[in-house]
């Protein structure tokens, strides 16, 4: 039987599960075994899997797995816990600092005891309102991938009887977030790998935000990429000016800034809150 020591932590409500190569050299994982950890019935429960070890380049590496032992995508709100972590166990200060995530460079810094603020690369492939077939009708939805792929839909462009054109949803907390999500996520114009769902309601300048998440297969509390997607997609669409605020289903803020420079993104960051839940042993 082996033993693991793991960190629980939360990014502004989206939880993981994270496990340090120093302090578990013998560490593998796979994905039965990821997936069983996660399960919030039998496991320790989370909507992933963070691994954090040396790296020759920067001040660490991360490596991320969603709940169900997939890889491959960035996770921004893991970013954050990773670069909390990092700070709590002496690897980092407060001064900003280059890290890889599943091997890819990035930066961010922790700002406060519980703020910290990670900076993305340039997202791609940026399409935005086209049509979409999914709960019995064609809706309005645009994509971005920051990192990972995102679909975003406004709730209003969504109408909760597809047999009468104007009953639009209007309120975030009674819209269908996991039968939409899962729907759009499965849909055949994303496959073979599928896309992650948000659906936003703005108001005064505020984006309320839901997100079902592919790998988890649920929606989340939160979601980092997302949120950052979200607030691009609001900039291009209704000219919501940076910083841009979303009140994630967790009730906590993320805040997305950006500059706009030849029509590039540029200074990309996320901040919000990260935290440490607990910690705990492991036994496999």
């Amino acid at each position: 039987m082996m033993r693991l020591l793991f960190t629980k932590l939360s990014g502004a409500g989206n939880d993981f599960i994270l496990f340090d190569k120093k302090i578990n050299p013998e560490l593998e994982l796979n994905s039965p075994l990821i997936a069983k950890i996660c399960n919030r019935r039998t496991g320790i429960g989370a909507d992933g899997v963070l691994v954090i070890s040396n790296d020759d380049r920067t001040a660490f590496g991360m490596h991320y797995f969603n709940a169900d032992g997939t890889s491959g995508s960035l996770c921004a709100n893991g970013a954050r816990c990773a670069l909390k972590y990092a700070m709590e166990s002496g690897m980092i200060g407060l001064e900003k600092v280059s890290f890889t995530a599943n091997d890819i460079l990035y930066s961010g810094q922790v700002l406060s005891d519980k703020i910290v603020k990670f900076y993305l690369n340039e997202p791609k492939e940026l399409k935005t309102k086209f049509k979409i077939k999914a709960a019995n009708q064609l809706i309005t939805a645009s994509y971005l991938d920051t990192g990972s792929p995102h679909v975003v839909i406004k709730i209003e462009d969504v109408l909760s009887n597809p047999s009468h054109p104007n009953a639009c949803y209007s309120d975030l907390d009674q819209f269908p977030v996991y039968e939409i999500g899962r729907e759009i996520r499965y849909s055949k114009d994303f496959e073979p790998k599928g896309t992650n769902v948000n659906f936003v309601s703005i108001a005064e300048n505020v984006i309320r935000i839901r997100s079902y998440e592919r790998g988890v297969e649920d929606e989340t509390l939160s979601c980092g990429t997302g949120a950052v997607a979200a607030a691009l997609i609001t900039y291009f669409n209704e000219r919501v000016e940076p910083p841009v605020k979303l009140l994630a289903k967790s009730g906590d803020v993320l805040v997305v800034d950006f500059k706009i420079s030849n029509n590039k993104v540029q200074d990309l960051s996320l901040t919000g809150p990260a935290e440490i839940i607990f910690k705990g042993e492991l036994l496999i």
